[in-house]
């Protein structure tokens, strides 16, 4: 019951913060720009995300692991869970683009941060989480399962899944491991070539004002991309022969439950034009 009450705790903080975000960029004007466009469909993300896993993880906490989930069902949850989370990591490499646009080319930033290419972006990314969640989860569920159906988890993640198989699973845990590869390595590489040229164009700013306000504005993104990329990296990337289900399943609390809840906590606490926004929502209420 007390894990019940901490789980039910995260999964309401995430989705309260998560949607004041969402619903604070949308009724302020001042925010319509391509960095909060692209943070607000973050949290949107979040919550989805969060709520493909947290109600049956909730439901089981509370019957003590016996709540009964369908093959069907099963497969949906990890569908949307890989689509979510597919898009969510793609979505991070788009916004490391916008703030290398911002910093490296500031005259330049409204010209190419065109609407229109936000757009195009965002819906990009929702289109490889779901051309990568897709296959995988028709590749696992094509499995047979045994007798023994109890997942050693609290939702239906892949490796979870994978080991109830009655079968060699070596070809569907080799194309989880290069699908997850593909996810997590060429966005994070893009990431992480955006930021050299970022902190090259940093050191270049003689103000120690301009510096601080530069960085500011990129260290949330960065502390979100270490917890979300760190987390995913070593459930997925790991290899299959030192995968431990309990571990797992802590590494999972992580990044299902309490990144959601940072996320917006980071970003609020490290920017003060998000800070004056909710501060001038709460003063008319």
């Amino acid at each position: 019951m007390v894990i019940f009450v901490a789980f039910l705790l995260m999964y309401l903080t995430s989705l309260s913060g998560n949607t004041t975000i969402a619903i604070i960029v949308h009724i302020n004007h001042s925010l319509h720009t391509p960095m909060y466009f692209f943070l607000a469909n973050l949290a949107v993300l979040e919550i989805f995300y969060t709520s493909s896993i947290a109600p049956l993880a909730l439901a089981n906490l509370l019957s003590m692991g016996k709540t009964p989930v369908s093959i069907t069902g099963c497969g949906t949850q990890m569908f949307f869970f890989v689509f979510l989370g597919g898009a969510d990591c793609v979505l991070l490499a788009v916004m490391a683009y916008d703030r290398f646009v911002a910093i490296c080319y500031p005259l330049r930033y409204t010209l190419i941060m065109s609407w229109s290419l936000c757009v195009e972006m965002m819906v990009g990314s929702l289109v490889l989480g779901f051309l990568l969640s897709l296959p995988l989860t028709i590749l696992i569920f094509h499995l047979p399962f045994c007798h023994n159906n109890e997942i050693y988890h609290f939702y239906c993640d892949m490796p979870a899944v994978m080991r109830l198989a009655c079968a060699d699973t070596h070809v569907h845990r080799t194309a989880l491991y290069i699908i997850s590869f593909i996810v997590l390595s060429i966005p994070l590489s893009l990431i992480s070539i955006s930021y050299v040229f970022i902190i090259t164009a940093i050191l270049r700013i003689r103000s120690a004002e301009g510096r601080h306000r530069a960085f500011s504005t990129c260290s949330s993104h960065i502390i979100v991309v270490l917890l979300q990329y760190g987390c995913t990296s070593f459930i997925y990337l790991s290899p299959s022969s030192s995968y431990s289900p309990e571990m797992g399943r802590i590494v999972s609390v992580v990044y299902t439950f309490i990144t959601p809840i940072l996320n917006p906590l980071i970003y609020s606490m490290r920017n003060k034009e998000l800070k004056d926004a909710l501060r001038k929502a709460l003063g008319k209420f």
